[in-house]
């Protein structure tokens, strides 16, 4: 009963009300509304209030039986009978058939009926309910109307109930009631997902749309789908199959339609407009007025004044025409609107290939046209379900895989419907040997990188297929530029500069040129160190056009080719919008890779909530289509936020998640983000020693690695725990690799990190012009995080070089940033740093042994028992310079200066304050 609390209120107080004074309630509504369901429960309520509860109900089968529906609704008082006079007695038992005589006056069987209702309520209160009373004889219509307006007083409650225009003899007018309206979206939405909560979201809008609210409609049109469709998100026939039991709803008053009106209904069912133009052509104009007139005074149509249009008046009804009709007669009525709509070759398109019995080349290569177009609309669902149409109509051979093929690359990228794909990939082989077209290639590369396949296998199918093209040169071959961006993303998690020369060398032989956009995805996602400064304008002019864009799969590209040059931010309204419209049913992939896009952006930019939220809705849909691939820069996502909010374990736990995917698969991408996690767990805890091995892993210092896109994101890790571990050398030369790059043109983020990056390796006296240069780089708060981090850099080195004030004012910055973003290492570290100033502990933060993490603890204790750094190390298994960085961070915390004062310091507990600058010699020792 959801959705239904005002009704059963309504409902409800009439019974209650009825047992105290008596009274008729009509219900009206549309049939499958729930009116039954209704009855019922107003019966339960009734019989658990201690009342006596009679029910009947009309049927089309009994209608011409006179006093068939009295004899229903007075059989279970029989025995009272006796107790009316004579005169009574003997007119209803004629009347119902029990006793023979002169036949009744039909006001005489009327009132015999009044007293033997409120003679039976003595006891107690009595409720008659009567369901479908329009299908009630017209005697008994008759007699129940005058009883109706005759209850009051009594304890009899008469609740009936009929479908809305329904003719009836039954005489309900002023009698109390009101029409039960169907269930509003949301709980129409709601009934659904509890009775079917594995339907898929393509599905449960379809099944929402044609219902309209009906509730029989949402229970009983899944069961009518085959099983396939009630668990794959693929595409719903045009007209939905019905239920035995809403065929029932429909079909009386569809098979007493005269045929040619049937046949007009049909054409409509099928055409899809209600126009009458159509459904008229070549017709005498007679018909415009004479056809539909029927189904109109049997309430199934509507012709609407002014526009002509024919429109039923729920969906199922033209869903129960059609399953009322022939398969002839649906191929008949097919060929005909085919005839009337030459001048719309899309609609004509399906109409021919609906009316088909066989092969038929000529027609599947029209569906397969119109399939592109709805393609180039952004419709992916209607481009699958016509090459599938188009494949099913091809003669065996190269055409038909070769359809197979698309429908399966389609489905893969664009449609979320990827665990088809190997289904249609071994129908295609079994179509022609030639199935291994380049669409088959491109949809068996998704399904090997989403399998157990390997990135390898996955470009070597590609770039085998490419090659074996007539023209792998001609830029206007659909296909092919589709083909290369499967090939350009199989490349980036390749992540091997060896694996982009194919690529460059077949986007250099495309005539007349390369499309725009796959040019510039080339050079900016591809090596954005080495190919992105020359491309920056066009790029930026392609994302100032973004709100001209329509198709999905294309905004997300542009968000892709913007991602490593700091141009998501730009793009986030169209992302948004390919993100609305796979919500709505539209490209699952494009929105996947919209919503981890947003998700790159939000934590570059510390919008770190809105992060958590499309991160999570993006790894919902992956794990639902089954999407692996796709998932991993979201888990990335995840796993990166951990990293900067101290949640290690978790971090740790997915980085080697993806290590352990993406090794054998060699995936070094995903390998690069895994490395990426890891350098920030480290340097959030001060582990600069295993900072630095994960980012010297992912682009060696002094190099920015050539197609290794991650290195971009990952200087300021390796510089800083360059420095910080003791590798001077190392740290200048990545600086200066940075510089020579000549990075600072592309965005500010890579300005402000280049010139941070010159600075932290800079001698004293330089550094801090270097500093305060970069950190006020036009543009650069957009970056909180990562300016913040190069604050608190820039603060450590001035408090070690005594400038205490100035050390103050960017730590207290950075520290301001680290707790907006509930960034908690980094926190921890400012906060220390501050300490180290000689600023006092604030009330309410950890101190002593409470503000060191476990690890920091054993070190403490160890070294205040006399071990040296490297008598430690060899009991923690870290090395000498990892226990004398930690040493740094925890000294501050303790408030002490030198080993010396550590036993004191752990036995009593933190100073006030901390004094004097030796906590880094002593640290060293």
């Amino acid at each position: 009963m959801i959705g239904r609390e005002r009704d059963l209120a309504r409902i409800g107080d009439f019974v209650d009300q009825a047992a105290a004074q008596g009274g008729a309630f009509m219900l009206l509504g549309e049939a499958g509304v729930g009116k039954s369901v209704l009855l019922e429960v107003a019966a339960a309520r009734a019989l658990a209030a201690g009342h006596r509860v009679v029910r009947a109900s009309g049927s089309q089968f009994e209608g011409e039986v006179s006093f068939a529906g009295l004899h229903q609704v007075l059989q279970p008082l029989f025995a009272d009978l006796p107790n009316l006079s004579s005169a009574h007695e003997r007119a209803l038992s004629v009347a119902l058939g029990l006793g023979e005589g002169a036949p009744p006056g039909q006001l005489l069987v009327a009132n015999a009926a009044l007293l033997l209702l409120r003679r039976a309520a003595v006891p107690r209160p009595l409720l008659v309910v009567i369901d479908d009373i329009a299908w009630l004889d017209r005697a008994s219509a008759v007699v129940l109307g005058f009883v109706a307006r005759r209850l009051t007083g009594s304890r009899v409650g008469l609740l009936v109930a009929s479908r809305s225009g329904e003719k009836s003899f039954f005489e309900h007018a002023g009698l109390p009631g009101y029409e039960l309206q169907p269930l509003d979206e949301r709980d129409a939405a709601a009934l659904l997902k509890a009775r079917f909560p594995a339907l898929p979201p393509r599905a449960h809008r379809r099944l929402l749309a044609d219902a309209q609210g009906n509730p029989l409609a949402l229970l009983e049109l899944p069961v009518a789908l085959g099983g396939s469709q009630r668990l794959s998100d693929s595409a719903l026939p045009q007209v939905l199959p019905l239920s035995g039991r809403l065929q029932a709803v429909f079909a009386a008053r569809i098979k007493n339609l005269p045929a040619a009106t049937y046949d007009l209904l049909l054409l409509a069912v099928l055409d899809g407009t209600g126009d009458l133009n159509v459904l008229h052509a070549g017709e005498p104009r007679t018909h415009e007025t004479d056809v539909p007139a029927p189904a109109e005074r049997a309430r199934l149509v509507r012709v609407a004044q002014g526009t002509g249009r024919l429109a039923f008046r729920h969906p199922l009804i033209g869903s129960a025409v059609v399953e009322l009709s022939t398969g002839e007669q649906r191929r008949r009525a097919h060929r005909l609107l085919a005839d009337r709509l030459a001048d719309r070759p899309e609609r004509r398109a399906w109409h021919l290939a609906e009316a088909a019995v066989g092969p038929d080349e000529e027609v599947a290569a029209l569906l397969q046209a119109v399939a592109h177009a709805n393609l180039r609309r952004g419709d992916g669902v209607r481009a699958i379900t016509l090459l599938l149409r188009a494949a099913e109509l091809s003669p065996a051979g190269i055409d038909r895989a070769g359809r197979l093929g698309e429908a399966a690359y389609l489905g893969a990228i664009v449609n979320g419907d990827l665990r088809d794909a190997p289904r249609l990939l071994e129908l295609a082989r079994r179509a022609d040997r030639w199935g291994e077209s380049l669409a088959t290639a491109v949809a068996g590369a998704y399904h090997l990188l989403n399998g157990d396949g390997d990135v390898d296998s996955a470009h070597r199918l590609m770039v085998g297929a490419i090659e074996m093209l007539a023209d792998p040169g001609d830029a206007h071959n659909k296909p092919l530029i589709e083909g290369l961006y499967t090939l350009l993303m199989v490349c980036f998690y390749g992540g091997r500069a060896e694996l982009w020369e194919p690529f460059h060398v077949a986007i250099g032989r495309l005539r007349p040129g390369p499309p725009e956009l796959l040019d510039i995805l080339g050079k900016t996602f591809s090596d954005p160190a080495r190919l992105a400064p020359p491309v920056l304008d066009r790029l930026d002019a392609v994302i100032a056009g973004l709100n001209q864009e329509i198709i999905p799969a294309r905004i997300s590209r542009i968000g892709v080719a913007g991602s490593y040059v700091d141009r998501l931010g730009q793009c986030r309204e169209g992302l948004w919008r390919v993100i609305g419209h796979g919500r709505d049913g539209g490209a699952v992939t494009s929105a996947i890779e919209a919503l981890f896009l947003l998700g790159n952006d939000a934590f570059l930019v510390g919008q770190w909530d809105e992060m958590e939220q499309v991160v999570e809705e993006g790894l919902t849909l992956c794990d639902k289509h089954g999407y692996r691939l796709l998932a991993w820069p979201g888990i990335s996502l995840r796993a990166m936020l951990a990293a900067a909010r101290g949640q290690e374990e978790t971090a740790t736990a997915l980085a080697d998640q993806m290590t352990r995917w993406a090794t054998p698969r060699r995936a070094h991408a995903l390998q690069c983000s895994a490395r990426q996690i890891r350098a920030l767990v480290a340097l959030g805890r001060g582990d600069f020693e295993d900072a630095y091995q994960q980012s010297a892993a992912i682009s060696p210092a002094g190099v920015l690695a050539s197609h290794v896109p991650h290195a971009l994101w990952s200087i300021t890790d390796l510089v800083e725990a360059a420095v910080r571990s003791g590798r001077h050398v190392e740290a200048a030369a990545h600086a200066a690799a940075v510089e020579q790059a000549g990075l600072a043109v592309i965005s500010p983020r890579l300005a402000m990190v280049t010139g941070a990056s010159a600075a932290m390796v800079a001698p004293d006296g330089q550094y801090d012009r270097l500093f305060e240069a970069a950190l006020t780089t036009a543009g650069a708060e957009r970056w909180p995080f990562e300016r913040a981090r190069l604050q608190l850099i820039y603060g450590e080195r001035l408090r070690r070089d005594k400038a205490t004030t100035e050390a103050r004012t960017h730590l207290a910055a950075a520290l301001d940033t680290f707790r907006s973003l509930d960034a908690r290492p980094w926190v921890a570290r400012a906060t220390t740093e501050l300490r180290a100033t000689g600023l006092s502990i604030r009330q309410g933060e950890a101190a002593g042994m409470a503000s060191l993490t476990p690890q920091q603890q054993e070190i403490a204790m160890l070294a205040a028992a006399g071990l040296t750094n490297k008598q430690i190390g060899e009991r923690l298994f870290l090395s000498p310079r990892t226990v004398a960085n930690h040493l740094y961070q925890l000294f501050p915390k303790l408030g002490v200066a030198s080993r010396a004062a550590l036993r004191d310091a752990l036995a009593t507990g933190p100073a006030e304050s901390a004094e004097g600058d030796d906590d880094e010699r002593a640290s060293r020792r």
